[in-house]
Order: structure tokens, then C-alpha cells, then sequence
């Protein structure tokens, strides 16, 4: 079985994301070999595609907001759902928050989390578990890229607007993908993130921050 922390290490290079300065993340670029990698050429490798490895625009978005408001998280609990590199979960933490759980499924992405954390000197609790569904207690559930597929984005949605009438302030970042809603959202700030045309359809994304309302 393939070690997901030394793939990681292997095929990443510890970087800033263009709008996050302040976070250093494993992450694949264009002079090492994972960019040049096919879904195929991964699967064969017992790699599921390595969404851990890109700085998105939602999330670089949102974890820009999070270090410039820190008020919004600090000494708060903290979910980061869909958590990918872990990006957005180590900004709350730059921001003061109390505890953060970064949640993915992927366990690939939990080892880039952990290893990130680690490179940022962040303490990020993780868990691959689905935690849609949970009624946990946090102060605030983020979600950076996340609406990009019509089932997931539905049922998170649901699940989103349940704890934001519980209390919880819901913070999503987001690019403009298809399945984004149009309605029961408070537009907070908008940001000019540089991308790749090997994941965007431009090098220059116009990407807000919303607050879902209950």
C-alpha cells in the first residue's frame, strides 16, 4: 500500500498559495512530477485524484477573509469541510480560532493536511469521516469550493442551511461553479485569485466570500 505522506513529499513542493502568503502548503506545481500525472497514471498508483494538491480559488478566497477578519472565528470552533490541503483550516487557526477539524474523505488529503499544519506550525484536528449530518457545536462551518458537483452540492447545502439556523456561521468561498445558490447568501468580499489554465478556464479568477443566511 502506497505511503501517502511520502507521495505527498515526493510529488509536491512546499509553496505559497498567490493570495495566502502567509500559509505554505504542499502542493503540486509544473516542475514536479504530479502536475504532468493523468487520473489514469494516479489510479494505477493507488492515487485518487489529488484535489489536496491545488491551492483553489474558493479556498485561497476564503482563507484570505478569514486572516483579514479574524473576529469571525476567533476563540471559536471551527469546521472546515471539504478541506483538501487544509488551506482554509490553517487560516482559521492563523485567525485565533479556539479548535479547527478539517474534514475530508479523501485519506490523501489528510496526510497533505497534516503535513501542512505541521510546515505552518498549526495544530488542525482531522477526520476523513462524512460529517454532513453532524450537529456538532461549532461557531463556524467553512467551505471553500465546494459546489462544483450537483449531488454533494445539494446535500451539503441542505445540511449548511440547517446549522446556519441552529446558529452557526457559515462561510463559503466560491468562484462562480455551477451549482453555487443563488439565493440565501450575503455576498461579504470578492478577490482577483491567480489560478492555472490547467485547472481554470483562466489565470484569473473572480472569486467572493458569502455568508449563508438562515
Amino acid at each position: 500500500m502506497i505511503d501517502a505522506a511520502e507521495f505527498i513529499r515526493r510529488n509536491t513542493a512546499l509553496i505559497a498559495p498567490p493570495l495566502v502568503p502567509e500559509v505554505r502548503l504542499h502542493l503540486a506545481t509544473e516542475v514536479v512530477p504530479l502536475w504532468r500525472k493523468t487520473e489514469d497514471e494516479l489510479q494505477a498508483e493507488g492515487v485518487p485524484p489529488p484535489y489536496w494538491a491545488f491551492a483553489w480559488a474558493g479556498g485561497q478566497a476564503l482563507a484570505r477573509y478569514l486572516i483579514d477578519h479574524s473576529e469571525i472565528v476567533r476563540s471559536g470552533a471551527v469546521l472546515d469541510f471539504g478541506s483538501g490541503s487544509g488551506l482554509v483550516a490553517i487560516a482559521a487557526t492563523k485567525a485565533g480560532a479556539a479548535s479547527v477539524l478539517a474534514a475530508d474523505v479523501d485519506a490523501f488529503a489528510a496526510a497533505a493536511i497534516a503535513l501542512n499544519a505541521e510546515a505552518n506550525g498549526s495544530v488542525v484536528d482531522i477526520t476523513t469521516d462524512d460529517v454532513i449530518g453532524y450537529d456538532s457545536p461549532w461557531h463556524a462551518i467553512l467551505c471553500g469550493d465546494m459546489c462544483y458537483e450537483r449531488p454533494l452540492a445539494e446535500r451539503l447545502l441542505d445540511w449548511l442551511r440547517t446549522r446556519a439556523a441552529a446558529g452557526t456561521t457559515v462561510l463559503l468561498g466560491d468562484p462562480g461553479r455551477s451549482y453555487f445558490p443563488k439565493s440565501g447568501i450575503e455576498k461579504l468580499a470578492t478577490y482577483s485569485v491567480q489560478t492555472t489554465r490547467e485547472l481554470e478556464d483562466r489565470e484569473i479568477r473572480e472569486t467572493s466570500v458569502y455568508r449563508l443566511i438562515a
